[in-house]
Formats: structure tokens, C-alpha cells, sequence
């Protein structure tokens, strides 16, 4: 028996594509009238005293060591150790939520719900997961893909994850995502996928043209009747090297591409801004006709997941991505560090359009911190281990024909041995 306030979530959703999308967790899932709802109301009513946070108050304030204030002297008690509520500090969803109409035009007019914040985009992602996939209801991505993706379908949700193929001739392969997608939807009714761009572990993002025939074929599904997820995974937003790339997220097209698509953004400042061990990401959704009370509801659901999990993303990483959002030099440092990846990518670029392998090729890429190798004729873990054990330099084996590089995380006086290095190597096997 369903609890009685995941009942009324879910009638509010009753209809929507969400709903038919949802797993069972996800029916299940609920926000509860508890701890924290109840300390929500006793801090609106609660004049005289509150005592409903499990929290240390001196002079009504929290309480905080000097040990721990010296080192963020311009933050407050309340902006460093005091709980956040469960779906995020709401002056940074609201800021986050407008910034996203600035970094994609295309969403002025559409409607989205308010962004909720996660302790970082893989989080988001599992989060995504627990309220929509199951035994029965696969989560499809590209290949090659992070492999993170592979243990949440499969360890955490217990589901399958099913692939279409990258690439074909040093495009995006439009044919196998069409076939992955129909194919989807012929043999269990619905449509799970999540687009990643730029992606990890290739680093590509998809051109205009190929972004626009992307969304035809998500279309062309959902026009047929299929409730399509449509997950776009925006972790190195904004990260692009080449002209011709399309600067919009995919969410922007398929917030509202037609009812039967639930579109689903996660991102955050983590690769963004530059602040990876924060740990702060954001969940929001879109979908065709949807109400806001039918997006509250949502957000309800997915707080319930967050509740049941973490309890709440941290107070300190939300606060300080707040100010530095509100900085007035924040953009100009961070277009200097984007310039720096553009540096190091052309550098990359300029290396492997230049050198030829028996066994490496290089597959397509633009933007984000990666580049990846297709290692033809060998194995690309025993690659792995002859770079780091005879040279003493890291990469990634993603599987067993793929290496990747975070040209990212290489200077640029280094770029030249290292990639000397690989294709040396890779011929000495």
C-alpha cells in the first residue's frame, strides 16, 4: 500500500509523461510530513522558540568552532554549518534557473521546473535513475560512455544498459541512435536515454545539424505514441573549441519538443566553473504542457529521493558558488581558464590531425576536457599499463578498445611528450 503522500503526488501527476515513465521506486517515492517539513513551518510561526533542528544555537545563531570560521572568515554561522533545505538554497535555484535562460535563449519562453539542488551531477544522475528506471526499463547512451552510467543502470537500479554506436566517418551516428531509439521503443514501450555533450569519454558535441536531427528523431518517437526520458547530461556546459558547434543544450529543444517527452537537465558548476570537489549540481525538469503544480509535485518526488539519501547537498559549496555567481569579475576569470582548455585542446588537435597510427585513431572531438582513442588491434588496458609502467604517464582504459586522455589536466610544455609518448608506446605493443 502506497503511502498516503506519495498517493497524492501521484495523483497530481496522474497523466503526465512523467508518470508513465516513472519506476516503481519513483511511484513509491514521496516527501514526508516529517522533521523537515515541520521545521519549515515552526520557522515561519515559530516566534517564540524552535525546537525542531537537531542544531547548536548560541545568541541565535548555529554555533560554529573558531578553528573552522577562521578559514571563511566573510561567511556566516547560518552560510557554513547550518542545514540547507533539502531541495537547495532557493536564491541559488532561482539564480541558477534564470542563468540557464541566459546560457540557452531558447528557454525565455518555454517552461521548466525551479532547478533543485544535488550533491554533485552524479548524484543527479542517480537520483534521475532511482525515479525512472527499472528491471524493465533499460537507461540507452552512447558508445563509448562514462562508465559510471554502466554502474548505476546496472549495479545500483538493477536494470540494462544498452548502447548505440558514437560515431560513424567522424560524425555523429545518427542511423544507430534512430535504429537504438526504435528499437527501444518496439520492445518495451518507452524510451530512456541520456545525451551527454560534450561527452565523456570523446569529448564531442554534436554540430547544429546533428543537434537539430537528434531531436527529429525524439520527436518522430514521442509523434508515435513512445514516452521518451530524455536525459541530457550538460556536466562541461559551454566547454566548446569549434564554430560550428551547437551552444544550446539539447534540453533547450526538447524541454518542450512534444507531451510526450520528459526532458531532464543535470549540470552545475562542478566542470562548468571550475569547482569539482564542491560537489553541487542541479536536477530540473521539462516537459510539454506540464502545470506547476505537476512540477512541484515533481520536485517533491525527487526531494524525497534526496531526503532518503543524503538529506541535503551542503551548505558551504551552495553559499560560496552563490557569491562567486554574483562576483562581477566571476566571468572574465572564468573565460580566462576556459581559454586555457581552448589552448591545450588546439595543441591536442594540432598533434594527432598531424601524426598516423596502426593502432590508434583518434575519435572525434571539439570540446569538454577529454579526447579519446579507438586502439585498433590491441587491447587498450594492456595500453594503459605500458604508458604508466614504462613511462610513467595516466590514462584511461573506458573499455577494451578505448583510451582516453584528459588533455584537460596536462600542461601545455607536456602535451607533446605525452602524446609522443602514446603513439610510441601503442607501436611497441
Amino acid at each position: 500500500m502506497l503511502n498516503p503522500l506519495a498517493q497524492e503526488l501521484n495523483k497530481v501527476l496522474e497523466g503526465t509523461t512523467a508518470w508513465s515513465l516513472f519506476s516503481e521506486f519513483g511511484k513509491r517515492i514521496y516527501f514526508p510530513n516529517g522533521i523537515i517539513a515541520q521545521s519549515g513551518e515552526a520557522k515561519k510561526l515559530g516566534k517564540v522558540a524552535n525546537g525542531t533542528i537537531g542544531m547548536t544555537v548560541v545568541n541565535s545563531k548555529p554555533a560554529m568552532l573558531d578553528a573552522i570560521h577562521k578559514f571563511a572568515p566573510e561567511l556566516t554561522t547560518g552560510e557554513l554549518v547550518a542545514y540547507a533545505p533539502t531541495a537547495g538554497n532557493p536564491d541559488l535555484r532561482n539564480f541558477w534557473k534564470n542563468a540557464l535562460k541566459e546560457k540557452n535563449p531558447l528557454l525565455k519562453e518555454k517552461s521548466y521546473s525551479l532547478p533543485a539542488v544535488v550533491p554533485g551531477l552524479t548524484a543527479g544522475i542517480s537520483y534521475m535513475a532511482d525515479l525512472f528506471i527499472d528491471e524493465d526499463k533499460p537507461l540507452l547512451a552512447a558508445n563509448p560512455s562514462w562508465d559510471n552510467y554502466a554502474l548505476i543502470t546496472e549495479a545500483r537500479r538493477n536494470a540494462e544498459f544498452h548502447m548505440f554506436n558514437l560515431f560513424k566517418d567522424g560524425k555523429f551516428d545518427i542511423d544507430s541512435f534512430k535504429k537504438a531509439v526504435e528499437d527501444e521503443a518496439k520492445k518495451y514501450g518507452s524510451v530512456r536515454v541520456i545525451l551527454n555533450f560534450p561527452q565523456n569519454p570523446s569529448g564531442y558535441s554534436p554540430t547544429h545539424d546533428e543537434a537539430l536531427k537528434i531531436c527529429d528523431v525524439l520527436k518522430s518517437a514521442a509523434e508515435k505514441g513512445t514516452k521518451i526520458l530524455a536525459v541530457s547530461d550538460d556536466a562541461y556546459f559551454g566547454l566548446n573549441y569549434e564554430s560550428d558547434i551547437e551552444s544550446q543544450s539539447l534540453f533547450a529543444y526538447t524541454s518542450d519538443l512534444h507531451e510526450n517527452i520528459l526532458a531532464v537537465k543535470i549540470d552545475g558548476p562542478t566542470k562548468e566553473d571550475f569547482v569539482w570537489g564542491f560537489r553541487s549540481g542541479f536536477l530540473t525538469f521539462a516537459s510539454k504542457g506540464m502545470t506547476e503544480e505537476q512540477y512541484t509535485a515533481l520536485v517533491t518526488k525527487l526531494m524525497g529521493t534526496i531526503r532518503s539519501s543524503v538529506s541535503c547537498a551542503a551548505t558551504p559549496s551552495q553559499m560560496l558558488i552563490l557569491k562567486a555567481l554574483s562576483d562581477p569579475s566571476y566571468n572574465s576569470q572564468k573565460l580566462e581558464l576556459k581559454a586555457t582548455l581552448k589552448s591545450r585542446y588546439e595543441l591536442v588537435r594540432k598533434f594527432v590531425d598531424s601524426h598516423t597510427s596502426s593502432v590508434l585513431e583518434a575519435l572525434p572531438f571539439n570540446s569538454g576536457y577529454f579526447m579519446s582513442f579507438k586502439v585498433k588491434g590491441k587491447d587498450a588496458e594492456q595500453l594503459r599499463k605500458k604508458i604508466l609502467n614504462d613511462y610513467g604517464i595516466g590514462t584511461v582504459s573506458i573499455d577494451s578498445s578505448t583510451l582516453r586522455v584528459a588533455f584537460s589536466s596536462l600542461e601545455s610544455d607536456k602535451i607533446e611528450t605525452v602524446y609522443s609518448t602514446i603513439y610510441k608506446a601503442a607501436e611497441e605493443l
